[in-house]
């Protein structure tokens, strides 16, 4: 039934409702760019090749952070924040997919309730699937159609801090990591990738008996950064402070970002950065187009059962058997 009603719509249909900011037939579009039916890639490529001429325009920003920093209740009141000044905002909030059910939780339209009925915001949930670095198959589309449909600033939450978080990346113009005060170490359990990534930081819950203990964090977090290289950016790395409940030091943050854009706009990274991720971006995809159409192939997929005995017998070893399975497929395809 959903892909009938999707079907529904052509390209020109989609591309019409997203300029003019239809948010139904927005998510519709995301739902089938996010699609693995070949018929729905094609109308996918289709769609965003027309929309092109129409993005670009907002400021991709990647929010990340170590479990219960509160990333969620920073972005809805950051969001609130940007609306006010008069921006449209869009929130891509990728949720964990279980790597064994391939389900996941999508709740961030609950915890963003106020936000999302906000007429100048947008909300969408989407999985990460099997994804490495919290940043969905077609988070890049996503924004894209965000862009197309007027979004001034493009939020992209991630999972969490992991080894290969560092992925979003790859896909904004800003990354900012929140970190949490008072949890002993400031420095334990933090990935120096993840430090050496941001773009600027955050401490969240500066309020209350937890202010001291944040400014204090904040001081060793400047001290830690003096210790990595400077950033390719060429703009140093502020560290600041913030309360989502109580709405304080929001407006540094946003001016800190600001200061960030304008900068690297003049020193031209702005542009190498987004240009250098396009070129990343068609890389990613022939590697996709490449492993799906080998996993296709009648030939190795043959060959694969054989050799996948082989290696639990202890008779081929895994090196070995990818070579075979590549020489199988190089020389199937020679065959067509």
């Amino acid at each position: 039934m959903a892909k009938s009603r999707r079907s529904r719509l052509k390209v020109s249909e989609y591309k019409e409702g997203i300029l003019l900011n239809d948010r139904m037939v927005l998510s519709k579009a995301i739902t089938l760019i996010e699609s693995a039916l070949s018929s729905d890639r094609v109308l996918a490529d289709a769609l965003i090749t027309q929309l092109m001429p129409h993005t670009g325009r907002s400021l991709r920003i990647g929010i990340t952070g170590v479990p219960g920093v509160g990333k969620s209740t920073f972005i809805e009141s950051f969001g609130a924040y940007l609306i006010e000044q008069g921006l449209r905002v869009a929130v891509l909030a990728i949720d964990p997919s279980s790597q064994k059910t391939g389900g996941s939780i999508l709740g961030d339209k609950t915890r963003m309730e106020a936000l999302s009925h906000n007429k100048n915001a947008y909300i969408r949930p989407s999985a990460t699937g099997s994804t490495l670095g919290g940043v969905a198959d077609k988070t890049r589309e996503s924004i894209l159609l965000c862009e197309a449909a007027g979004y001034d600033v493009v939020l992209i939450e991630t999972v969490g801090v992991g080894q290969s978080e560092v992925k979003v990346k790859s896909v904004v113009d800003y990354f900012l990591l929140l970190m949490l005060s008072g949890a002993g170490d400031e420095l334990q359990g933090i990935k120096k990738g993840i430090m050496e990534m941001a773009d600027g930081m955050a401490i969240t819950k500066a309020d209350g008996d937890n202010t001291q203990k944040a400014t204090k964090a904040q001081g060793v977090y400047k001290a830690a950064l003096h210790l990595f290289a400077a950033p390719e950016s060429g703009v140093p790395v502020e560290v600041l402070t913030c309360s989502s409940l109580h709405n304080t030091g929001l407006a540094e943050i946003w001016q800190s970002i600001e200061g960030f854009k304008e900068q690297v706009k003049a020193n031209g990274y702005f542009d190498l950065n987004r240009n250098n991720q396009q070129l990343s971006w068609m890389r990613e995809n022939v590697n996709r187009l490449l492993m799906e159409d080998f996993e296709r192939n009648h030939a190795v997929q043959h060959e694969m059962k054989t050799l996948e005995k082989e290696i639990l017998e202890g008779l081929q070893d895994a090196g070995s058997a990818a070579r075979k399975l590549m020489q199988v497929y190089k020389r199937d395809n020679s065959l067509k």
